[in-house]
């Protein structure tokens, strides 16, 4: 599997895992999970987005 590929699904993954904290943090009313969570969220979009940009570059 290429690196920017790799990147990617890391990147979703980052991305659903925080989408899931920021959730239970909002349903049981812990603000500090909530914020871990969105976090985690963006540093998901980011680093799938780099996966993205490096696939373009390798073209």
């Amino acid at each position: 599997m290429k690196p920017s590929t790799k990147d990617q699904t890391k990147g979703k993954l980052h991305e659903m895992k925080g989408q899931v904290k920021e959730q239970a943090g909002n349903v049981t009313r812990n603000v500090s999970m909530e914020q871990q969570g969105r976090t985690e969220k963006v540093t998901g979009k980011v680093q799938k987005d780099a996966g993205k940009a490096e696939k373009k570059l390798q073209k």
